[in-house]
């Protein structure tokens, strides 16, 4: 069996941000995440995998990911999860 590499996005809704990394296994990462032993998430409260990728390549799953932290891979990252976003964006203050 070929070795996958991922790119994926966890979602904190308390805090309304994202969270985007790069691992080559998933699920031990994401139990690690939602542990809260990971040191730049572990601050976020309640996290939701929200999205993920993967590759063949380490290189292009580390390339993806680089670009989903810029201003442009933000974006399309918003316009890929609309409806996603649009169900679980802040409530307006009154």
């Amino acid at each position: 069996m070929t070795n996958m590499f991922y790119v994926y996005v966890l979602h904190s809704r308390a805090r309304q941000i994202c969270y985007t990394g790069f691992t080559g296994n998933l699920k031990e990462r994401l139990k690690s995440h939602l542990a809260h032993r990971v040191q730049s998430t572990k601050s976020m409260g309640d996290l939701e995998l929200i999205f993920y990728e993967a590759y063949l390549e380490k290189s292009d799953a580390q390339r993806r990911e680089i670009y989903l932290k810029t201003t442009k891979g933000k974006r399309a990252l918003k316009l890929m999860l609309t409806d996603y976003f649009s169900r679980y964006r802040p409530p307006e203050p009154e």
